[in-house]
């Protein structure tokens, strides 16, 4: 098993294009690859309640078939169980997924009922990024999450650390969005099908002040893949929610209550409103229980 540690951000529509300019990136080579997903669970969504992930991938000919665990974090950052190897296809690999420790820990019947629930097709542009020791993967990921008729844009950027101090991954993050307009995200692509699958999104629980971050970044996830001004509202609320309890005394409190304010705005996503929510999210890096 490896421990996946990655820092998830959504990016604006500008966002891919002023991340090709961005000086960070000046001089490393890029790579893009194909990358077609089918997501497996069971008709009642077992695997989706146990907040895990199965996944076959069809990239550079080879076929990879992957099991993620429930992650913990905050603000974008996250860390998970992944079991991932290769595979023969085109379908699952039963025989070596009954004996991981997650799928016993299921029970009986359930690899019998596992079938394909819906996709994502996308290209994934990447460059390596090194720095004081830290060894970073940065992926751009373009295209969409399917399921039936319904479909849901995939826009994001995904930090992976492969060497070295998690911190990095937020200060890259800052760095980069000084001139390219991104949020951090808190929904896994597993976790967007299901959505879309289900027809609608539940919001999890505010409470204390990393709650209500989830709860905000998880809104605007929601807004992203739906456009429905409710979820936009929801977020602004649980800002507004973390700028009271936290107050104007305290920077979180005054950087919870300017993003309430920018959420007023259709075009919110600014690069001056996600160096604030990166800010507030290293301010909080409490975690949560991630979909």
């Amino acid at each position: 098993m490896a421990n996946e540690i990655e820092l998830k951000l959504a990016l604006a529509p500008a966002g891919p294009e002023a991340l090709r300019r961005h000086p960070r990136l000046a001089g490393l080579e890029s790579r893009t690859t194909r990358l077609g997903n089918t997501y497996f669970d069971t008709p009642d969504g077992r695997l989706e309640a146990e907040r895990m992930a199965l996944r076959l991938r069809h990239a550079d000919g080879r076929v990879l078939q992957t099991l993620k665990t429930s992650g913990q974090g905050s603000g974008g950052l996250s860390s998970r169980g992944e079991w991932e190897w290769e595979v023969m296809g085109p379908g699952l690999d039963l025989a070596r997924l009954a004996d991981l420790p997650p799928m016993l820990a299921l029970g009986d019947g359930v690899l019998g009922r596992l079938e394909p629930r819906f996709a994502t097709d996308f290209a994934r542009e990447t460059w390596w990024w090194e720095h004081d020791g830290n060894s970073v993967e940065i992926a751009l990921d373009l295209g969409e999450v399917r399921s039936d008729d319904r479909a849901a844009p995939i826009r994001e950027l995904e930090l992976e650390l492969k060497d070295g101090d998690p911190a990095a991954l937020l200060e890259l993050a800052e760095a980069l969005a000084e001139s390219v307009p991104l949020r951090p995200s808190d929904t896994s692509k597993a976790a967007r099908g299901g959505a879309l699958l289900a027809g609608g999104w539940t919001l999890p629980e505010g409470g204390s002040a990393p709650a209500w971050l989830h709860r905000a970044v998880v809104a605007l996830d929601a807004h992203a893949d739906t456009g429905d001004v409710v979820f936009r509202e929801a977020a602004r609320e649980a800002f507004q929610r973390l700028a009271e309890g936290l107050g104007d005394a305290r920077e979180e409190g005054r950087l919870a209550s300017h993003l309430a304010a920018a959420l007023a705005q259709d075009n919110w996503l600014t690069t001056d409103a996600g160096t604030q929510l990166l800010a507030l999210s290293r301010r909080l890096p409490d975690a949560v229980e991630l979909g």
